[in-house]
């Protein structure tokens, strides 16, 4: 069995000694890394292959390319990400020094996901080397072929150290959890995302759990239906519908339910032919444990489209489901897989309402020509994200941060944004114990008196803050106003004694 104690402590002894530290070796190790992904892109797509019977196309879009521009992106701004961040100063402290300082947690945990099985590792552990942390990597068991390539291939890029893995399944992790770690990244279920924040409590470690839950998808009159329909059908269907993101189910009108019915039939048709089964186009479910929940899920309601499916390869064929009810299974539970409810409601205050009355979604979206409607979502409903006219596409945007709030989740990541989550950012204050310094501090030393009180109340007393670059200004102002006040009246009395 691993010996868990002495893999965190070659990772504590690593981080003590500052190798992780040290910026060149963190951007070797990322270059090693981007190094992996261009030698062994067909290796990685193959083994996603296996575990998911997923289209190339779709690999390389949310897997391999998507690692590589991550990659990238860290190399080109780890420079300034790593700066001490220079936060604007009061009248207090304008002689000094005024700083966030970006110190890494230590010896972090990274635990992976079965659905994208590289990039939800890997995204977060090159951004944990980035920040200066040694990590400790576990991928998902469940996709087993890629947890396979990455012990069998991480190693020949990263050092071994401070960034080794360890694969196993639930009892396996639940042995690692029982270490002290400095910070701890999930991404997985919401119900095992409890256990994890559970075990983080004992020793009060930070952690960011990336979840999932019932992201609902609002559809109105004003809409181009077809265009919604084929956004809606290609964010459900990506990956098979094993996607924390895609559309759980769908809020509209009856009289919109019939026609995006129709038009669904025909873009699934033009999509993947008349036989599903044989388009090369459509992953399958992970396994069948996965596979039997969703059968269950299909046995409420009304199958209107679809509805077939496949034992031996996995496959359910993409069905969509009305006449459901609130309390049915398919409308409790995130649904992960290519089944698609439709719940009707008669308005966006019901819609919202009806949102309201769970638990805080990974995602909304909103399908509406009018800008009052999609704002009034945007008010009135919480969720971790939010895309109006399309579905999944925010979280391709690095700029943007990408988590969750309540059950789908805590803390944000993605591009700058996974950088600062490993790190802590320490705030430190650098004075000097010049005179003058000392004679602007010194009223608050006793003895107490009403002159120093208005002094320090001067000093301390809030006012719009101005950047740093005009309150240099300042005091360059204020001391060349000083400077030219003591040579007037240095001249002054040189022409007088004369």
């Amino acid at each position: 069995m691993t010996n868990y104690d002495d893999i965190l402590q070659r990772c504590r002894t690593a981080f003590a000694n500052g190798k992780t530290r040290d910026l060149s070796f963190r951007k070797k190790q990322l270059e090693n890394l981007l190094r992996m992904y261009e030698e062994h892109e067909n290796d990685m797509i193959n083994a996603l292959d296996a575990d998911l019977r997923r289209p190339k196309q779709e690999s390389l879009v949310v897997e391999t390319e998507f690692l590589k521009n991550d990659v990238k992106n860290i190399l080109y701004n780890i420079d300034d990400w790593v700066k001490p961040e220079l936060p604007p100063k009061s009248m207090v402290n304008l002689m000094d020094d005024v700083q966030i300082y970006k110190d890494p947690y230590g010896v972090v945990l990274v635990i992976g996901a079965w659905n994208y099985p590289l990039q939800l590792l890997l995204v977060p552990v090159a951004s944990a080397i980035a920040a200066g942390n040694c990590v400790v990597i576990k991928p998902s068991e469940v996709a087993a072929n890629c947890a396979k390539f990455i012990q069998e291939t991480l190693p020949k890029y990263l050092d071994n150290e401070c960034y080794p893995i360890v694969c196993g399944g639930p009892q396996e992790t639940t042995e690692l959890l029982k270490q002290r770690f400095d910070y701890i990244f999930y991404t997985g279920s919401t119900r095992v995302g409890q256990i994890i924040h559970a075990a983080a409590n004992k020793y009060l470690t930070p952690c960011t759990l990336e979840l999932g839950g019932k992201s609902p998808c609002y559809i109105d009159k004003s809409v181009e239906l077809k265009t919604a329909v084929k956004r809606i059908l290609w964010g459900k269907l990506i990956n098979c519908g094993q996607t924390c993101i895609a559309p759980d189910y769908v809020l509209c009108s009856k009289e919109i339910e019939v026609e995006f019915i129709k038009e669904a039939k025909e873009i699934l048709k033009e999509w993947y032919g008349d036989n599903i089964k044989d388009s090369p186009d459509l992953s399958r479910i992970i396994n069948k444990t996965n596979f039997d929940r969703l059968l269950g899920l299909m046995k409420h309601g009304k199958i209107a489209v679809g509805g077939s499916y496949n034992a031996n390869e996995l496959y359910i064929e993409p069905t969509i489901i009305v006449d459901v009810k609130a309390e049915d299974p398919v409308m409790q539970s995130e649904i992960f897989g290519p089944i698609l409810p439709i719940y009707n409601v008669e308005s966006a205050y019901d819609a919202i309402k009806f949102i309201n009355s769970r638990e805080k979604p990974l995602a909304i979206y909103v399908f509406s020509e009018s800008d009052t409607v999609v704002q009034l979502f945007k008010d009135k409903t919480t969720s971790g994200g939010f895309c109006s006219n399309d579905v999944i596409m925010h979280c391709s945007v690095d700029t943007l941060p990408f988590g969750g709030v309540g059950f789908s989740g805590m803390g944000s990541y993605h591009g700058q944004y996974t950088f600062d989550t490993f790190v802590h950012k320490k705030s430190c204050l650098g004075k000097n114990l010049k005179a003058l310094g000392e004679k602007l501090s010194s009223g608050r030393y006793p003895p107490y008196s009403e002159r120093k009180a208005n002094i320090l109340n001067f000093l301390l007393r809030k006012r719009r803050p101005l950047p740093n670059l005009y309150l240099s200004h300042i005091l360059v102002f204020g001391l060349g106003v000083g400077l030219t006040f003591l040579v007037n009246h240095y001249m002054q009395g040189k022409l007088l004694s004369r």
